[in-house]
């Protein structure tokens, strides 16, 4: 079940590997007192780059979709760790309200919620699904290629519960990440468990606040094994108050991205890399690829394009970006059936359950490769994340996969840090 995998193993990450392997024992302990102390979201997936000398998480989603493009194998994986989250929260659950993305989804978004519908129920949970459309006024049955049907259903809210006709769900879970804002429904909720909760929405959430609380897990963690935290981390910068169609911002932009490219030069020459660095300009929130560019020269953004300045403006659902993160580019070293890859890692709870390799034939390595064109290839973790640590770091495709694990898990540990910074009640009190 693992799939050609070609990568660059020269260079520091080998020994990086080496002493993450060596480490294990020590780096299981410290998750597991880590976990003691935080909570971790519901479900989590994680974009990783592996550049033959650094290996980094370059995004983070608390709304993953694309659970279809998990192997089969590993769902018992996720069933299990979704029955450890489950038992935490509400013990005795019995109803699930599963609340997707709105508008008219796509064949695959369709089979992601059916896989998912698929392991809540697995897990001991009746499953079903709600819609945000307000015009929707009886259930629609969809039928997928499979014969699998989903049935949409209108909601129906009192004062302080949420739920559908003839269905009261002590737990709702979003398979929506807010990218519009956050719908009046779903406030107030006080008497039912809401997973993940809506600040994690990216109506409220902002990258910048992830990677800072990434770059704070990551310097312990290195400091736990001996190792340079860059290694594991990208540099970056948060700018905000940009609009690239007016042109506002532009100068602190630039500045932005200088600095950074300065940053990851000088380690660049610490430990002999003959790469040419490069950084990634983002939308500080949402996902799908929107509002991405690929910078290697300051000077580059005077020089945009009218075109290119409507692309970097408008994000998911025609939101508007103003708020940009200048991120240090990790070039993928890794190709999977001729094309440039990467690794996506998917968890539940604090628990590794799966991942697949996003592949584009159409971009280079120093490019996103979340962009029309791309595929999935399956990546199990069900054996690949047992290492052995007597093999050598480079011959060994498990060893490689438990280190995807790692770092996954050390931006899921972001991730929950940054939601109980963020939480406004927490903040409020």
């Amino acid at each position: 079940m693992v799939p050609h995998l070609v990568t660059a193993l020269n260079g520091p990450l080998l020994d990086l590997e080496r002493k993450i392997l060596d480490a294990t024992p020590a780096i299981e302990r410290w998750f597991r007192l880590e976990w003691q102390e935080h909570t971790p979201p519901f479900y989590c997936s994680v974009d990783l780059r592996n550049a033959g000398f650094k290996l980094a998480p370059v995004d983070a989603n608390l709304f993953p979709g694309g659970f279809n493009n998990l192997p089969a194998e590993v769902m018992p994986l996720a069933i299990q760790a979704t029955m450890a989250a489950i038992e935490k929260i509400c013990p005795d659950a019995k109803n699930l309200l599963l609340i997707p993305e709105a508008g008219n989804p796509s064949r695959s978004y369709l089979e992601n919620l059916a896989r998912l519908s698929s392991i809540m129920r697995q897990a001991g949970l009746n499953v079903r699904i709600g819609s945000l459309d307000e015009e929707l006024e009886d259930p629609v049955t969809v039928t997928l290629p499979d014969g699998q049907q989903l049935i949409f259903e209108p909601l129906e809210r009192t004062p302080r519960r949420l739920g559908l006709r003839n269905f009261d769900p002590c737990s709702i879970l979003l398979n929506n990440d807010l990218s519009t804002g956050i719908p009046k429904v779903l406030g107030h909720l006080n008497e039912q468990y809401l997973l993940p909760p809506l600040h994690a929405g990216w109506a409220v959430r902002r990258k910048s606040n992830h990677f800072a609380c990434y770059d704070d897990v990551v310097k312990r963690f290195a400091k736990s094994v001996d190792i340079d935290p860059w290694m594991l981390n990208p540099y970056f910068a948060h700018v905000d108050g940009v609009d690239f169609q007016e042109r506002i911002g532009e100068e602190r932009l630039a500045d932005s991205i200088d600095a950074v490219l300065k940053k990851v030069a000088k380690k660049y020459r610490e430990y002999g890399i003959s790469e040419k660095p490069y950084v990634v300009v983002k939308s500080a929130s949402g996902t799908y690829g929107m509002g991405v560019m690929t910078v290697h020269d300051a000077a580059e953004v005077a020089g945009l394009n009218k075109r290119e300045r409507n692309k970097m403006s408008i994000g998911k659902e025609g939101v508007a970006v103003h708020d940009v993160i200048v991120q240090e580019g990790v070039p993928t070293f890794e190709r999977v059936q001729d094309a440039v890859a990467e690794p996506v890692v998917y968890m539940i709870d604090r628990y590794v359950v799966g991942g697949f390799y996003r592949v584009h034939h159409g971009r280079e390595r120093d490019q996103n490769l979340n962009a029309p064109g791309m595929q999935f290839v399956p990546l199990s973790f069900e054996h690949a994340a047992l290492p052995d640590s007597h093999a050598k770091p480079s011959l060994t495709p498990p060893n490689r996969f438990y280190l995807y694990g790692v770092v996954a898990r050390l931006s899921l540990l972001a991730a929950s840090i940054e939601l109980e910074k963020t939480d406004p009640e927490a903040i409020q009190v």
